[in-house]
Formats: structure tokens, sequence, C-alpha cells
């Protein structure tokens, strides 16, 4: 997964914390999440806030 695959990583994110509200989850702690995904494999520097902010929408899709 990159960057980029904002579903994919929600959902993954989700499998993962399905009983986690990712409204009450801090950037920091999401970008390190995405960062020790099994299938994540791009740099951790070329995330950004609308990339992160992107990822926890679809993930809060997921959650409701």
């Amino acid at each position: 997964m990159k960057w980029t695959d904002a579903q994919l990583i929600a959902e993954a994110l989700y499998d993962n914390n399905p009983n986690l509200d990712p409204k009450t989850v801090r950037f920091t702690d999401l970008h390190r999440w995405i960062c020790e995904l099994d299938d994540f494999d791009d740099d951790p520097q070329k995330s950004n806030e609308a990339i992160l902010e992107a990822i926890l929408l679809k993930w809060l899709e997921e959650y409701e």
C-alpha cells in the first residue's frame, strides 16, 4: 500500500481497531499505525496533513 491508497489503508486500520472511534485519533498516532501496517510500503516522509485527513475520513466511513 502507498499513501495514495486511502481506502485500503482505512480498511486495514478499521480491521485492526474495529472499536476505536477515528475521531479520537491524533495524526501522529495515525501516521505511526499506517507505517506499521504489514502491507504498507511507502516512504513515511511522503505523508502530509491532507493525506492523513483523507485516510481518516475513509476510516470514519468504515467505522460508521
